[in-house]
């Protein structure tokens, strides 16, 4: 959630950023109302407890002849002291609610609108051309004997796939070479959970109006995660975290899963947009001061993936109509697919601030001072959809597909994808 103290003190702040979410401002109030109403539930029920502690020490000294009159008053102040502890729960709860309303401010600069209001950064490398008709990564990937999309609806239904020898390879190829860029860039790896708390998914704002898009188990009151963002965000709750010696930076390994709600007729051909993946996501929690030179350090670090590979692609800012609700502000790079004459995303870096932070009560103490709220980052460096930019891009005329020299030590020095006869 944000800083209740940012609402109170810049609401006009918090209403130009809901508006530039393409959200109602009206939010904010009901906001600030509930959060005096909390605040005036708490500190009469405060008021009401000192003075039932005062009464009963009164009552402790009082005369035997005066006690049971005493006793009398001192439980219809009792009543009245649980009355307004039950009022202040039921207010805290309501401020919850409308505080959570309220999605993360953004920060200045990020372009206001919705899906197609971004603003391209650069743009990075010659798309591809070809003196043949390319073929699409589907159909590469079939004469490769590499995706097999029939056997995966056969076994899961649609959307579902199973990649195959080389297929396979690649993509544990490309997971490997992002592995170790996260190495060389100082971060801890992680294999995550993918099934979590409902806590946990609500604290990293996975559960607003996206909530849809997320598998549930409800027998077991547990959710399927969509990025190991969730789990890595939810691996420091309600602890004090050291950041003396700078940020702490991971990169969790893990399958992910989405319910792709709402997306019907839409890049249904092939691994573009499916329920089951795999990805090594960046996380961070640094200071909130430090947290938009990192932001910067995330996109370099997914340059420096993309690059050896010999894709091109454009960095978006992504306007602030389509940012999650915990993001403040998001890069994505989306690569040239040929066959679509478009860009389509293949990363996206998002800079959280410390609206997941505060919901999950992660805090350091700043030279020993008083704990502070801490800013949490994260950042895609490598995922399945890749191997649709991959293939696509170093196709060639005989349907082989060669090798980026990046990736041939992962792959035993295999230079070029032939198709199986």
């Amino acid at each position: 959630m944000i800083d209740p103290v940012l609402l109170r003190d810049d609401p006009d702040l918090v209403k130009r950023s809901q508006a530039a979410r393409g959200h109602s401002p009206e939010t904010v109030d009901a906001a600030l109302a509930a959060d005096r109403d909390r605040r005036a539930a708490i500190a009469e029920y405060e008021e009401l407890r000192a003075a039932q502690n005062a009464f009963g020490k009164q009552v402790a000294k009082a005369p035997k002849e005066e006690k049971a009159a005493l006793v009398a008053e001192a439980k219809g102040l009792a009543d009245r002291v649980k009355a307004a502890q039950q009022r202040a729960a039921e207010v805290e709860e309501a401020a919850a609610s409308a505080l959570s309303r309220i999605e993360n401010v953004v920060i200045d600069g990020v372009p206001a609108g919705g899906e197609a209001d971004f603003v391209t950064l650069r743009t990075v490398g010659e798309p591809a051309s070809f003196d043949f008709e390319p073929l699409d990564h589907l159909e590469l990937g079939e004469r490769l004997d590499a995706i097999d999309m029939e056997r995966g609806a056969k076994v899961s239904g649609a959307r579902f796939y199973f990649l195959k020898g080389v297929g396979a390879r690649l993509e544990i190829a490309l997971m490997n070479l992002a592995l170790n860029t996260a190495l060389d860039n100082g971060f801890t790896p992680l294999i995550t959970p993918t099934l979590v708390r409902p806590d946990i998914m609500r604290g990293t704002g996975f559960l607003g109006e996206h909530a849809d898009e997320i598998y549930r188990l409800e027998a077991d009151d547990l959710y399927l995660v969509g990025t190991s963002e969730v789990a890595l965000a939810g691996y420091h709750k309600d602890e004090i975290i050291d950041l003396s010696r700078g940020p702490l930076r991971y990169a969790g390994w893990s399958t992910c899963y989405r319910r792709e709600a709402g997306s019907h007729g839409k890049d249904t051909r092939g691994i573009i947009r499916v329920h089951q993946f795999n990805k090594l996501e960046m996380f961070v929690y640094t200071t909130p001061e430090d947290a938009a030179a990192e932001h910067e350090r995330l996109l370099a670090w997914q340059e420096q993936m993309l690059q050896p590979l010999g894709l091109a692609y454009r960095v978006i800012d992504v306007a602030a109509g389509d940012l999650g609700s915990s993001a403040a502000r998001k890069f994505d790079i989306e690569a040239w697919i040929p066959t679509q004459g478009a860009y389509r995303e293949l990363t996206s870096t998002s800079n959280c601030t410390t609206y997941q932070a505060r919901r999950l009560d992660i805090r350091h103490r700043p030279d020993g001072g008083k704990t502070q709220t801490v800013a949490t980052l994260n950042g895609t460096l490598a995922t399945t959809r890749w191997l649709v930019a991959l293939l696509e891009t170093h196709q060639q005329a005989d349907g082989s597909v060669k090798v980026p020299e990046v990736l041939r030590p992962y792959l035993g020095g295999l230079e070029v994808l032939e198709p199986v006869a």
